[in-house]
């Protein structure tokens, strides 16, 4: 239930951006439109985003015969979490990647990158695989997959905005904010559509973390696959769109320094700790769960935010 609670919590938000950036672009008839627009942005959503994601990198999908050590992977650990059979896709990019998306476990998809597959041995395949199913397992994937088809249309739209600022657009008679708002909240918008990303995504990475552990028993696979693709993204440049970047294992574009401002993935370190059990920076000395608190009984901003978001039901 509390994730339904969710999912509609992120569309009554996308969808008041999308009606502000309306009303800058257009004043009140542009508001009009904007709703229009996000009641069928909202049902394309829910329907086809994972398709539309899936198109974004030109995934492929995958027949056992093609790849039957990955199927039979994917099979064994998804009968031990409970769950259907995931399609499963490839994505022709060589950095090493991951992703899971679908409306619902019955129509869900893992998506891995060629580089995964080139980098990773099997406990590490494994790991990551996982994760994935740990997503599909906490019912993650919608929300994440509808936050980056409607960030991704914020984002367009904002830009349209400028544009429309320098053409003559935004009718202050109809309500408009004229040239200085509009320019100021286009850039403002995509701001806060990465905010919602970041609150999605950091307070359910580390209970996939500990879902995956779970299914495999075995988190060292999952650790040492995390540090491995910490170490190649740490100077990696990846093509790929900052509104889907919150859907992957590890944040696919940590190698733009920029990116770190408005990072989708806590630290790799200390997801690797609370797998090991080891102490590294903030993580709690419990080594574990989300939620958890360090020495002293307070929280972190990050784990404050994170309990926030996972308590909400």
């Amino acid at each position: 239930m509390g994730n339904h609670f969710k999912s509609g919590l992120l569309l009554v938000v996308m969808t008041g951006l999308f009606l502000f950036l309306g009303f800058i672009l257009g004043g009140q008839s542009g508001m009009f439109i904007a709703l229009i627009f996000a009641g069928v942005m909202n049902v394309g959503s829910y329907w086809y985003s994972h398709k539309i994601v899936l198109k974004m990198y030109k995934a492929q999908p995958l027949e056992q015969s093609q790849a039957p050590g990955l199927f039979d992977t994917v099979a064994r650990l998804a009968r031990q979490a409970d769950l259907p059979m995931p399609r499963v896709y490839l994505i022709p990019e060589d950095a090493p990647n991951a992703f899971a998306t679908g409306r619902n476990p019955e129509h869900a998809v893992v998506a891995v990158t060629r580089g995964l597959m080139n980098l990773m041995d099997q406990d590490e395949l494994e790991g990551v695989i996982a994760h994935e199913l740990g997503h599909i397992k906490n019912r993650d994937i919608l929300i994440s997959t509808i936050v980056a088809t409607l960030a991704g249309a914020i984002m367009w739209i904002a830009t349209m905005a400028r544009f429309s600022a320098f053409f003559g657009g935004s009718d202050d008679d109809e309500g408009g904010l004229g040239f200085v708002g509009v320019m100021v909240v286009s850039i403002l918008a995509p701001v806060a559509a990465m905010i919602v990303q970041m609150a999605v995504s950091r307070s359910r990475e580390y209970l996939a973390d500990a879902t995956a552990a779970q299914i495999t028993g075995n988190p060292g696979g999952l650790a040492s696959a995390l540090s491995k693709l910490g170490s190649y993204s740490s100077g990696a440049r990846t093509d790929a769109n900052p509104s889907t970047a919150h859907m992957f294992i590890v944040n696919p574009l940590s190698g733009r320094k920029m990116m770190h401002l408005f990072s989708t993935h806590p630290p790799i370190e200390e997801r690797v700790a609370r797998l090991t059990g080891t102490r590294s920076g903030t993580v709690p000395p419990s080594g574990g769960m989300p939620g958890s608190c360090g020495s002293g009984g307070k929280q972190t901003m990050e784990e404050q935010g994170k309990s926030f978001w996972d308590n909400m039901s």
